[in-house]
């Protein structure tokens, strides 16, 4: 009996410890099928899965849309975004360094809740609710985005094949990081391209498991579906920002990495069917997204038909497609006598201008500049160097000697000619001075001397030099024509070359483009064509010429060389932008806004942060140590749980790297909100790390003890939701208070200004009961003196007698809202409309200052709200005007290479208000000089603006 009882519990225990010996063998496939992959298609989750994902996603929404109509007034890069959507429902062509998904998106949610576009977003801090623009509608875009990121990241982690509680996890990060609040609760770009850039990461995470199945799940239609998606998604990223070709490059690398693996499969996969694999990702993953992404500039265009801002920037031919823009045909050959305008062919800074204002410095003659628009100063009339004969052999004199040559007298290529100015009388001269600006040796003043009956000196002769093959045609190759010949001036006493660049002029020439004749300029700066032309010889039957149409092709293709340029000239400081060095630590914010003792700063929730990068730095630690024991001939790679996770999570920290190292080469302005798509992919690298280490890696004894990788997540999650809570103020702009707020600066670098906020909680009650009506500021060119004093006028709907954006000879007038205008938590006591007189230093103007002006300037009427605040017996409570917001950034006017003007008018040494002139328009003045402390829209947000 004994021995069965030996051989029973000898053998027991030797088939028990081989049994999980057998367990751990994984089989080894024999083609491209990857070793311990299951099939984890999201589509067919069980029904536990979903209703986890929808919990979290309801937490969401109440945290993203919690008082998402705070604050009522602009803030950050509204100034640009929404600028933009008035513009798409005006028609009216802009520039902007970003492609037009996301601001097609966020105009039509303004369209549709009845924004007409009248509103302008120009100031941070100026006020939506007294115009009635929906401005909460316009914010549900990037908060639903917001929204849907959650559930995205609770798919692309089950994907990746971690268990529904850390799906989980990762989903409540995103719901509580801060930063990606406060960009969801805005009209901005970065929830948008948030959500295309995490559908993507979805989608190809899909895609791949599918791929990893083998041939058998290959071309099947969950195949098909999830390739697809990442190319349509791949194409909206894009589309939304250019950061997406990280997107497209983290993607195209991961994809070169698949073909690798499939042409080394021989046995499976036939050089047709591997031909079959490259066209299908050639299809999905290049056809699409660049069809995707032409749509939209197609959808684009067709918005912008009329003029705008932003068409400075673009060729002739492309602003020739703009309704009122485009030319009618002119005759196409060139003479003596023509009355001509000359652009500049390479900085599109305009035409060549001149007008009766003189440098200030060298030579002081009249300055030659170049002007974007069209205008009777950009006319010049070419003369010969002596002037035509008469019938008895004797010289016409005057200007008009050559209109009666018949035939005209055609300009070839070399002849000399002088350039007069008839609205001046004077020519265009250059002369060994230097330049007002560019003050280089090899730079020559260019001016316009003389005055009229003045026959001009030798310094006037300039000589036509065409460029053969940058000009169209031959005959445009032999002698001057219209629009198709391109042409040098040289200078024939000094040998330079007229010549402009991206140099503006100071204020005493309106920051216009300068003008030099350099020596050994370079040939794209040298260029000059002519594009209208006027000679009473050349009559309705002369040749004509004109544009031609780019097409959509020639269109696109401009726009995206246009953008790049003007993307990389975003080289100037800003107050608030910062280094790639410094975001995975989160070293420093960005104050969006300050206004009401309260302000919105962009910070993210540092427990996610830091925990992100230190799980990025564990992994780079470990692929480190792995490729050293590799390379030593461990056989680590032959354990399937090591290989999945160097794979799975390289394949996250790969996204995270290729979204955040190519910041490191940009010399543009950036900004913490760079990070965001590199933060997403941290956080999957982070919460697989975490599932790895407390589900799946063996003999540590945390996969047997699930209870502690739940409590874990549960711990850590809470400490998240309290820094969440902590810093929640910032995001929202929630009352807050001194204490609270010193308490929780961690950091000097933490750079928003705690004495913005009350000491105690009460006095923001306080301010809501108290706070006044808005206070509507106008400057007329009413006279005071004519002006009636202030006429009580009954309560009820009433309009203002002073009409919205117009000049009124009617007084101002004290009246009551109706109920519906006050805004919740405000008590609307009265309206006041009133009159003010200021220079553009915003310094007020009395009766005397304004009477003495009075038909030498015109006024612009412009209308701030402002709030008053009175105590419980009506005493107005002293309070800085509009406190804690600035004013924009010189940016926000755009990297314009074309900005024209004229100088304003001097009153006692001071410039007054814009004076009307039809032409030479000023660029508005910035009223007041923006400090370090203050929120500014950010430069990247720019559009190209020529005023």
């Amino acid at each position: 009996m004994a021995k069965p009882s030996r051989t029973s519990n000898s053998t027991g225990p030797a088939k028990a410890a081989r049994a999980p010996a057998a367990r751990a063998v994984v089989k080894k496939h024999d083609d491209y099928t990857s070793d311990g992959v299951v099939d984890r298609d999201v589509l067919l989750l069980p029904g536990s899965d979903y209703q986890v994902m929808i919990v979290v996603t309801i937490l969401a929404a109440v945290v993203r849309l919690f008082r998402i109509y705070q604050p009522s007034s602009v803030v950050f890069d509204e100034v640009h975004f929404g600028g933009f959507a008035s513009k798409y429902i005006k028609g009216r062509f802009f520039m902007d360094v970003h492609p037009p998904l996301a601001k097609l998106l966020l105009t039509l949610a303004g369209w549709l809740a009845g924004f007409n576009g009248d509103f302008d977003f120009k100031d941070i801090g100026k006020d939506y609710l007294e115009p009635g623009v929906p401005y909460v509608a316009m914010r549900m875009v990037p908060a639903i985005c917001g929204i849907l990121l959650v559930p995205t990241m609770f798919l692309t982690l089950k994907a990746a094949g971690c268990r529904t509680m850390t799906a989980a996890m990762g989903a409540c990060l995103i719901v509580f990081e801060n930063g990606l609040l406060t960009q969801a609760r805005l009209i901005l770009l970065d929830s948008p391209l948030m959500i295309m850039t995490a559908v993507t990461a979805l989608a190809f995470t899909s895609f791949t498991n599918q791929h990893e199945l083998g041939p058998s799940h290959a071309f099947q239609p969950s195949w098909w579906l999830w390739l697809a998606l990442t190319g349509l998604s791949l194409g909206a990223t894009v589309s939304v920002k250019w950061v997406g070709l990280f997107t497209i490059a983290w993607v195209g690398s991961l994809t070169v990495l698949q073909l690798w693996v499939l042409l080394g499969d021989a046995k499976t996969v036939t050089p047709r069917l591997f031909a079959k694999h490259v066209v299908a990702r050639v299809l999905c993953l290049i056809v699409i997204p660049l069809t995707f992404y032409m749509a939209m500039f197609a959808i684009h265009f067709m918005c912008l038909v009329n003029p705008g801002d932003g068409d400075g920037f673009m060729s002739s031919e492309f602003q020739a497609t703009l309704n009122s823009k485009s030319m009618q045909d002119v005759p196409v050959d060139v003479a003596f006598g023509s009355r001509v305008s000359i652009r500049h062919h390479n900085t599109q800074g305009g035409y060549l201008h001149s007008h009766n204002l003189m440098y200030p410095t060298g030579s002081k003659q009249q300055q030659i500049t170049l002007y974007p628009h069209k205008d009777e100063n950009n006319v010049w009339l070419l003369e010969n160097m002596t002037q035509p004969l008469d019938i008895n052999g004797e010289p016409i004199n005057g200007s008009n000697a050559w209109d009666f040559a018949n035939p005209p007298n055609f300009i070839k290529d070399g002849d000399t000619i002088k350039l007069y100015h008839s609205t001046t009388n004077r020519r265009l001269h250059s002369h060994d001075v230097r330049p007002p600006v560019t003050e280089a040796d090899w730079q020559n003043e260019v001016s316009a001397y003389g005055y009229e009956g003045f026959e001009g000196d030798a310094n006037d002769y300039f000589r036509v030099e065409i460029i053969k093959k940058m000009s169209d045609g031959e005959d445009a190759k032999n002698r001057l024509r219209t629009i198709q010949t391109k042409f040098k001036l040289v200078h024939i006493m000094t040998g330079c070359v007229l010549f402009s660049h991206k140099v503006k002029l100071p204020e005493w020439a309106s920051e216009q483009q300068e003008v030099t004749c350099a020596k050994g300029g370079t040939l794209p700066n040298s260029v000059w064509y002519i594009e209208q032309n006027e000679h009473p010889q050349l009559g309705e039957t002369a040749e004509k010429v004109n544009y031609r149409n780019p097409g959509f092709f020639g269109k696109f293709w401009e726009l995206q060389k246009v953008m790049w340029n003007t993307n990389a000239g975003l080289v100037e400081s800003h107050a608030w932008d910062s280094r790639p060095p410094s975001w995975p630590i989160l070293r420093r914010g960005i104050n969006f806004w300050g206004k009401d003792n309260r302000q919105i700063y962009l910070i993210g929730n540092p427990i996610i942060w830091w925990s992100s990068t230190v799980a990025i730095a564990i992994f780079v630690v470990f692929k480190g140590f792995a490729v050293l024991r590799w390379q030593r001939g461990f056989k680590d790679y032959d354990n399937t749980v090591f290989k999945r996770f160097d794979y799975e999570i390289g394949t996250s920290v790969l996204g995270w790297a290729f979204h955040y190292f190519p910041f490191y080469l940009m010399q543009r302005q950036l900004f913490l909100h760079h990070y965001f798509p590199a933060l997403y992919f941290a956080v999957i690298a982070l919460c697989q790390t975490y599932d790895y280490v407390t589900a799946r890696i063996p003999g540590i004894g945390l996969r047997e003890r699930p209870i502690i990788g739940k409590l874990g997540a549960v711990i850590f999650l809470t400490l998240s939701i309290v820094a969440f809570g902590l810093y929640s103020p910032l995001a929202y702009g929630n009352p807050w208070t001194q204490s609270a707020c010193r308490q929780v600066k961690l950091f000097d670098t933490w750079d928003w200004d705690c004495n913005t906020f009350f000491t105690e909680y009460s006095q923001y009650a306080a301010q809501s009961i108290n706070a006044n009506a808005d206070i509507h500021k106008t400057s007329s060119p009413l006279e005071p003196s004519k002006a009636p004093e202030l006429a009580q006028q009954p309560a009820g709907d009433q309009k203002p007698l002073v009409d919205r954006g117009q000049m009124s000879d009617a007084p101002a007038a004290l009246v009551s809202p109706p109920p519906e205008a006050a805004p919740a938590g405000h008590s609307i006591v009265s309206k006041e409309e009133k009159v003010e007189y200021r220079d553009q230093d915003g310094n007020l103007l009395g009766p005397e200052q304004v009477k003495a002006l009075e038909g030498k300037v015109s006024f612009k009427t412009r209308y701030e709200t402002r709030t008053r605040l009175v105590d419980a017996q009506g005493n107005e409570i002293p309070q800085p005007e509009d406190a804690g917001v600035a004013p924009p950034h010189p940016d926000v006017e755009g990297a314009d290479p074309e900005t024209a003007g004229i100088p304003e008018p001097e009153v006692q040494g001071k410039p007054v208000v814009q004076k009307d002139v039809k032409a030479d328009e000023s660029k508005e003045e910035n009223l007041a000089k923006s400090d370090a402390s203050a929120a500014k829209p950010a430069s990247e947000g720019s559009e190209a603006t020529v005023q």
